[in-house]
């Protein structure tokens, strides 16, 4: 989460209505509106391939997997985010005809970023705790092959940890595993590769 825009209470109506007509992403939570960055050319990389191996092992079977752009309402925490990658499976379920808000994930990936981290494993995840439909989280580093996951388990959220480019993480909600080889292609230099093995 970046700075707060202004220090103006906005409702979600309004924080919808001039997201949509901004030219620039910006977060949402409890009546403020924080404006995000851009993200590093392995973060771009490592999210791309996540979706690519998702989308790929989701063919033909009922789920979407959307990266980026795709607008999550957490609406328990009042906020609204946009996730690295998001799978939904089932029928997806949007705020409102302009089907850009979805209501209901199944997975949320954030990939980490110096500025990020700290509110990707505090804040955020605990508004996305909040989503009913949530059943994985998983936080992915961008330096070193390493990927946790979230596995809500009842009110328990359960800790799994894959490490090193032969370790792979299952994605239970989906019946899909992410080997972090292929997450990790092109994003480490030959020498982290190496030390990663």
């Amino acid at each position: 989460m970046s700075a707060v825009l202004t220090q103006t209470h906005y409702t979600t109506e309004d924080y919808l209505a001039l997201e949509r007509s901004a030219s620039s992403k910006s977060e949402f939570h409890d009546g403020q509106i924080y404006a995000m960055t851009g993200a590093s050319r392995k973060h771009n990389l490592v999210s791309g391939n996540i979706y690519r191996e998702l989308s790929l092992q989701l063919k033909k079977r009922p789920c979407e997997a959307y990266i980026n752009d795709m607008r999550v309402k957490a609406a328990e925490a009042r906020s609204y985010h946009y996730p690295d990658i998001v799978v939904v499976c089932g029928t997806p379920q949007f705020e409102d005809a302009y089907v850009d808000t979805l209501l209901n994930p199944t997975v949320l990936i954030e990939v980490l970023s110096p500025s990020t981290e700290a509110y990707d494993r505090g804040g955020k995840f605990a508004h996305y705790r909040k989503i009913a439909t949530l059943r994985e989280y998983l936080l992915v580093t961008q330096d070193e092959p390493s990927i946790e996951r979230y596995l809500r388990q009842g009110d328990v959220w359960i800790l799994t940890e894959a490490l090193g480019l032969d370790a792979t993480m299952p994605l239970e909600s989906i019946n899909c595993t992410l080997s972090l080889r292929e997450v990790y292609d092109k994003v480490l230099e030959e020498g982290d590769t190496e030390a990663a093995e």
